[in-house]
């Protein structure tokens, strides 16, 4: 593998902002693809979220796939919804980018732990994540769900070899995590403007 398992993501993040900055539909979620391979290296422990993120971004491209050119920048699947008064139902487009950032934002903690505290196992590296970012939002059977799915997290010593390839894994998390998180915030201060920020799950 040349470079590591995050080379073609922060690639991708090369093309995720227009001209005139604003975030595109396809390079956005393009680079969220790109880190289902790294769950992958997780095994099972990562499962749930694997499924979650798979199933928002095919959400949101099969909105995007239907007209293109409307739907180009990522904001404007929210937006349509808004205006429309759908954007609350749980099989929106809304919902799906909402809880595809909090999960990117539960990785971006949780690959910055991996390289700021080398000493913590995975799995207290994974709950800390958890505690900063998903647990809030989640009901008691989602944090249960977690609970159990952390407990099956890889050793951490051969997980960070696996992700190494032929790259330096700790520059490029660094660089992942700096690069990735301003365009969650923005992601988190658009929905917010339109109040769509703060949905819970069960």
């Amino acid at each position: 593998m040349a470079g590591t398992v995050f080379t073609p993501s922060l690639e991708g993040m090369k093309h995720v902002k227009s001209e005139n900055g604003l975030i595109l539909t396809k390079p956005f979620l393009e680079v969220c693809k790109h880190i289902l391979p790294v769950l992958e290296k997780f095994g099972s422990a990562m499962a749930i979220v694997k499924t979650d993120i798979g199933g928002n971004i095919t959400r949101l491209e099969t909105k995007y796939a239907s007209d293109p050119t409307k739907y180009e920048q990522l904001h404007s699947l929210v937006k349509v919804e808004v205006s429309a008064k759908t954007a609350k139902s749980s099989s929106s487009c809304t919902n799906g980018l909402l809880w595809l950032t909090r999960a990117m934002d539960f990785l971006v903690a949780l690959f910055h732990n991996l390289v700021q505290h080398p000493d913590w196992q995975m799995s207290q590296a994974c709950n800390d994540a958890y505690s900063k970012t998903l647990k809030k939002w989640h009901g008691w059977l989602a944090s249960s769900s977690f609970s159990v799915a952390i407990k099956l997290a890889p050793d951490r010593k051969k997980f960070m070899e696996i992700i190494s390839g032929s790259g330096n894994i700790n520059t490029d998390i660094e660089k992942f995590c700096s690069t990735f998180s301003p365009l969650l915030a923005e992601n988190h201060k658009f929905l917010a403007s339109v109040g769509m920020d703060d949905l819970k799950a069960s």
